[in-house]
């Protein structure tokens, strides 16, 4: 599966200036990885965001939010946003920082690879 550029594009200019993150294809189109955690990324025109395993249930309530799943499971504490759910900058930019809070909570990995 392919991924929308202008979302991808949306993406690199909210992370621009920041050395502990890398861009990388994976999930079926493009991660945003900080510290060598997945954080968030595009795929298809949806949005991808790791929020954990414990807010995934009450995220999918929400409006324009479903399951991430890979050949028919659902991924652990990762959500898609559609489109329509991160159209303006500031809801993007709210959903990229959910992704953010979510992994700051998680130790670095090492030897993750620099920045794309």
């Amino acid at each position: 599966m392919g991924y929308d550029a202008a979302t991808a594009e949306r993406l690199r200019a909210h992370f621009a200036g920041r050395a502990d993150v890398a861009e990388k294809r994976m999930v079926g189109g493009l991660s945003f990885v900080v510290n060598g955690n997945m954080c968030c990324g595009v795929t298809g025109s949806a949005l991808m965001v790791r929020v954990g395993p414990d807010a995934r249930e009450a995220v999918l309530a929400e409006p324009h939010v479903r399951p991430l799943e890979m050949g028919g499971r659902p991924v652990r504490g990762f959500v898609l946003v559609d489109p329509v759910g991160f159209s303006t900058d500031t809801a993007l930019t709210a959903w990229v920082q959910r992704g953010l809070d979510f992994v700051e909570t998680l130790p670095a990995k090492l030897n993750a690879g620099g920045p794309a």
